[in-house]
């Protein structure tokens, strides 16, 4: 068994870990991309990527790439990755839900010999608890009798253009030894950096939910560490610059954790760990101290605003910046909005700028309109709370310029010098 130019890859759900994956694997196989948004399928079958993980001239130069939401195009296929998201519901549960369905559509299709290799990052034994059983319902097939399975955790970055999927060393697992060895030949066809194959799809699984549960907890104690620096008024950044001249010092920042990844898979492993009878302590007091950054650092502004007469009801405030991370336009679970609520229920009135944000989907998503132009004297606060390129580039004069004569700067992602903000996180 292994993986040739005649094998048929299907890429379930085309988002930012399913279309680089199958630009890089259509280089090498015959493969389909398959999504339910048609307007996504039409967006990226004339050659443009929204999410800008793959740049126009790169998806453009995948010619052999087949692009389609209609899942009677994927019935041939002979290898199935899904890569749909992963959420968490309003109780910080998991949301399966798309696993489920991109299972059962599965199931219409499979035959005798297939390999189903799933991607999304899930708690540990989620493949095999709950997607497989459904394909088997739905097929009428067995499992690793009749067809088989792999996992294979993403490892995207959304925005790094260094840190790409060719360049980061991939987890690859399967059901038998011998489906272990095709997923890792397969992935090994693309992957520059190499694979590491687990011994089992549980420790494939259980690796990736914990890289990202470390690093929120390595981001929640520094956040814990700017709480106790601001109450001693002492500027984190050059507390951690000293501190980072040891060798063995992890130079992670503060700041708000948003996105897909950090901020959702620590609440997949404490379900399962609480579900088998251990509840965690550490992950979760992590998960409460960065879920709360947003209220904390509108509290800040609001504090500093008034030791500066500044009257509260009613005050312009600029939000700059308004996707979960600089220099990308992924808006998903992203915790300025936390900010925004909070600074609203203090009846301020707030204005947020993001070119790097769709409009749309901003609106659509979290009922904000965003502004299209800045306007100068105009504010009483602004908050840089996104480290984009073009807000970096603007400087303390040119941030200070859409301020009122009395002003508050808050420099929640530390871009300027401590001396050209009036408050840092």
């Amino acid at each position: 068994m292994f993986p040739n130019s005649d094998t048929k890859i299907a890429i379930i759900g085309l988002g930012y870990v399913g279309l680089p994956l199958a630009v890089e694997l259509s280089k090498k196989f015959n493969v389909i991309g398959f999504d339910i948004n048609s307007s996504r399928v039409n967006e990226l079958s004339k050659g443009h990527d929204s999410t800008l993980e793959v740049s126009d001239e790169d998806l453009q130069a995948a010619s052999s790439l087949r692009f389609s939401s209609a899942k009677s195009e994927i019935a041939d296929s002979t290898v199935y990755i899904v890569t749909v998201p992963t959420p968490i519901d309003d109780s910080n549960a998991p949301d399966l839900t798309p696993l489920q369905k991109a299972s059962e559509m599965l199931g219409e299709f499979v035959k005798k010999g297939d390999v189903v290799i799933y991607e999304s990052t899930v708690y540990p034994g989620a493949t095999e608890e709950v997607c497989l059983p459904i394909i088997e319902k739905v097929s009428g097939l067995k499992f690793n009798e009749d067809f088989f399975a792999g996992y294979s955790p993403e490892r995207i970055n959304p925005g790094d253009k260094v840190n790409t999927l060719t360049k980061i060393m991939k987890i690859t697992s399967g059901s038998t030894p011998e489906v272990a060895d095709f997923v890792d030949a397969m992935y090994g066809a693309i992957v520059e950096a190499g694979t590491h194959k687990a011994s089992s799809i549980k420790v494939a699984e259980a690796a990736k939910v914990i890289e990202n549960t470390q690093r929120d907890l390595n981001i929640a104690i520094i956040n814990e560490f700017a709480k106790i620096f601001n109450r001693l008024d002492i500027d984190t950044e050059e507390v951690l610059n000293a501190a980072g001249t040891k060798w063995n010092f992890l130079k992670f920042k503060p700041g708000l954790v948003g996105g897909h990844c950090i901020s959702v898979d620590p609440y997949y492993l404490t379900h399962k760990a609480q579900e088998v009878g251990y509840r965690p302590e550490v992950i979760l007091a992590g998960r409460r101290i960065n879920d709360g950054m947003g209220e904390y650092v509108a509290t800040q502004l609001v504090k500093k605003l008034s030791s500066k007469k500044i009257h509260i009801d009613e005050a312009k405030i600029l939000i700059l910046g308004f996707t979960f991370k600089g220099d990308c336009p992924d808006v998903r679970n992203t915790k300025i909005i936390d900010i925004v609520n909070e600074l609203k229920d203090f009846n301020m009135s707030v204005d947020v700028y993001d070119n790097w944000a769709d409009p749309a989907e901003v609106k659509h998503e979290y009922g904000i309109d965003l502004i299209s132009e800045l306007k100068e004297d105009k504010y009483d606060g602004i908050v840089l709370a996104v480290d984009h390129s073009e807000l970096k580039d603007m400087g303390e004069k040119k941030l200070r310029s859409f301020g009122k004569e009395n002003h508050v700067l808050y420099d929640v992602k530390h871009v300027l010098k401590p001396s050209e903000a009036d408050i840092r996180l």
